[in-house]
């Protein structure tokens, strides 16, 4: 017995001193509920006007984390629920990121599997850099699809440059502009800008977010 923990001992002093995060050993349960003026999703608003309210539940132990996300407001696919999976870590001041997400409509039959992204996410200080590259999408998107962001937090303002990359879809190319004031953990101010939109398919007037969350202990 003591031979193993000096073992463990010995293993995380040395990842300290690499500079590894060691996450804790013990699982967790997390969950949140939250809502917003309008279903703002990369620059769009999907809910064209209305409101939106979602929840999220989340199991995480030492890094790795698997839960859902449900959220009403999207006008064209009706109600959404996530599946999500992944892992994050950090190495002193870089942060990583890898995970599966699952995007599920079953207003348009849209079921688990069929609609997937994988998310790479690598920040360092207060730079983070986040790719999403569509995976499976089984008669509903196209496998061309993917999105990347550019963010920079500055004590509570976020700054992020976001833009959307499919050559079979008019969306390809739109890029927009995001500034976040975080007032608090609980509410956030957006204001967002399609910055550009060379086929002109999407609503590219500034749009203005207020979102609150709520933890639920």
């Amino acid at each position: 017995m003591k031979m193993k923990q000096k073992l463990v001992a010995g293993a995380i002093a040395l990842s300290a001193m690499a500079g590894f995060s060691v996450p804790a050993a013990h699982a967790e349960v997390s969950a949140a509920i939250g809502a917003a003026n309008m279903y703002y999703w990369r620059g769009l608003d999907l809910g064209e006007g209305d409101a939106q309210v979602w929840g999220d539940l989340k199991y995480s132990v030492s890094g790795f984390y698997t839960g859902v996300w449900a959220s009403s407001g999207d006008f064209d696919d009706g109600q959404e629920y996530d599946l999500y999976a992944g892992y994050g870590g950090s190495l002193g001041d870089f942060r990583y990121d890898v995970s599966l997400w699952s995007y599920v409509y079953p207003q348009v039959d849209v079921s688990p599997a069929d609609f997937t992204e994988a998310v790479v996410s690598l920040g360092y200080g207060p730079v983070t850099a986040t790719y999403f590259k569509n995976i499976a999408a089984k008669d509903y998107g196209d496998n061309s699809y993917s999105y990347a962001t550019l963010a920079v937090v500055l004590d509570k303002f976020t700054l992020k440059y976001g833009v959307h990359m499919d050559d079979t879809d008019s969306v390809d190319g739109v890029a927009h502009v995001d500034l976040t004031y975080a007032y608090n953990d609980k509410l956030s101010f957006t204001l967002g800008k399609v910055i550009d939109d060379k086929d002109e398919t999407v609503n590219d007037e500034a749009k203005f977010v207020v979102g609150f969350t709520l933890p639920i202990e």
